[in-house]
Formats: structure tokens, sequence, C-alpha cells
């Protein structure tokens, strides 16, 4: 065996090595947003593009608090994802509410990608846009799309963090209060933390038009700190999952059913004047068969 050959030999094992070493950085990074955290959640908005000369900027959000419950669903060597419960009331008598939920794939090529008034793209990506990287696919309470976007985490300096630029759906805490806008371009970045996570957001409030180009009419910051505490005090919102994870692992497949279709999604904003988590939270919906034609219900 030559040198030349030998050499070649080396450097491809030495990075092999160096990407499977990333890698178990990037899963462990993952994971630390798993756990019971106490968040606040902060935004302003910032800079007013606007021509209205009757525009309102939003209210200032801040230090609004919550416990939340970050449970691992899936942890797949490729795939991790992680079902969000708030916790909230009375300490001693909580109600808990089905949040939001991550799932990280990594190398993924296949995106939903939000274009106004609830349709999501199917675009395929090549394998050269995603090496190495892990999507971020964020799901609404019912798991119907929300928005992803995919990026490198990054380990340097004493820092892990990750980012990406993505379009999505207009926050809860705007689309009952807001029409004046109907895209959000959302800048994420997630950081680890000493003690727990940070969600650092900047964020566009975009007009789309079929035909025309894209409008920012404002700007916007977003600063969501989760302080983890001791799991022990979201309790309450672990065994709410134990009773209740096997309807939403059915929930989850019809909708794995959905996407692997590779279509555009186009959601109905109700059937029979009724949204869907409001189907998919009540007791009424358990059965496989009725989850399954709820759903499909809402697919356009």
């Amino acid at each position: 065996m030559n040198k030349f050959l030998i050499t070649s030999l080396m450097l491809c094992f030495s990075l092999a090595g160096n990407v499977q070493a990333q890698k178990k950085k990037d899963r462990e990074a993952i994971k630390e947003m798993c756990g019971c955290f106490e968040v606040s959640f902060n935004f302003a908005e910032t800079f007013n593009y606007s021509k209205d000369s009757l525009y309102q900027p939003s209210k200032t959000k801040q230090n609004e608090t919550a416990l939340e419950w970050a449970q691992l669903v899936k942890d797949d060597k490729n795939h991790i994802s992680i079902q969000h419960l708030l916790q909230v009331g009375d300490p001693n008598k909580p109600f808990i509410v089905k949040h939001w939920r991550q799932d990280w794939l990594y190398q993924n090529r296949d995106f939903y990608v939000f274009n106004g008034d609830r349709e999501w793209n199917f675009k395929e990506k090549s394998k050269k846009e995603v090496n190495n990287q892990w999507t971020q696919k964020v799901y609404q309470v019912d798991d119907s799309p929300r928005y992803e976007g995919s990026g490198s985490w990054v380990h340097v300096d004493g820092k892990t963090y990750w980012e990406s630029t993505t379009t999505a759906p207009l926050p809860r805490r705007e689309y009952t209060k807001r029409s004046d806008y109907n895209i959000t371009l959302r800048g994420n970045r997630q950081e680890i933390t000493k003690t727990g996570w940070v969600h650092d957001q900047d964020n566009a409030k975009v007009i789309r038009e079929k035909g025309k180009e894209d409008i920012i009419i404002a700007h916007e910051k977003g600063y969501n700190v989760y302080t983890k505490v001791a799991d022990e005090k979201c309790q309450a919102a672990q065994d709410w999952w134990t009773k209740n994870k096997d309807k939403w692992a059915v929930v989850r497949a019809k909708w794995d059913q959905v996407y692997s279709r590779n279509k555009d999604v186009h959601l109905e904003a109700k059937v029979n004047n009724k949204l869907l988590y409001k189907y998919l939270f009540s007791d009424e919906y358990q059965s496989q068969e009725k989850i399954s034609k709820i759903i499909e219900d809402f697919v356009k």
C-alpha cells in the first residue's frame, strides 16, 4: 500500500471521527432542552416600517413566566423529539396544557415551508445543503405544522448554539389581535447555558401577497429564558403525559402519514366552525379512526 493511499485513508478516518464527535455534542445539546423549566417570555417591537399613519406597534411583553415540562418522546440517533407541556394555575392542583413540540432531524432533506394563509409548501433540499445539519421542526399544540429550519450546531469558545431563519405563522399572542401581516420571518437561536437554555429571536413581520414582493412592516425581538429547576416541580405534567401519551402517539402517526405524501399542505381554519385542537383535546377523540378522520377533514 503506497504512502498516498495510507495518508488518504487516515484522513478519511479522521474526518469521520470528527463528524461523529460533533454529532454526539449536537445530540447532547438538544437533549439539554429536556426537563422542568421556569420560563420567562419577553417580546418587544423594535423597528416600524409601516406607511400606515394609524399603525400601532404590538405591546411589549416582559417577564411573563410559566412552568414548563419538556418531555423526551423520541431519542434515535438521527431523530430527537421533545414535547412541551405548560403547568399553570394553583401549584397544589395545577392545570396542564399540551404546548408546542420540537423535533430534531439529522441531515433531513424534506421541508414544509410556510407560505401564509395556512399553507405549507413541500420542498426537498439537496444532500449538500443539509450536510451535517440538524432540522428543527416545530409543531402546533395539535401537532399540525408550524415552522421548520435547518442549521449547524456550533460548539466554540464555551458556547453551544444553533441558528436558522425561516417563515412561520403569526405567534398565538399576535394572530388573535392582528391581521395587518400574514407571515413571521423568524430568526431563531437556541443557546444552551449553564442554567438551562435561551430562545433568542430576531423576527420580521411580513405581508406576503401572490405576485408581489414581500413587505416588512416591523421587526421584533424575542428573548425567552428557560431556567432549569428540579424535575419534581413538574410532576403533574409528567403524570399527565403518562396518562395521555398513547393518544398523542396516534395523532403524531397520523400527521406523519400526511407529511409522508410529500405534497403541499393547506389546512382549513375550522371544520363545522370548530378549531382542530378543540376536537383533539376532547375526550371524545381517542380512537385511531376518529383521530384520522378529523385530521383528514382539515387537510385540503
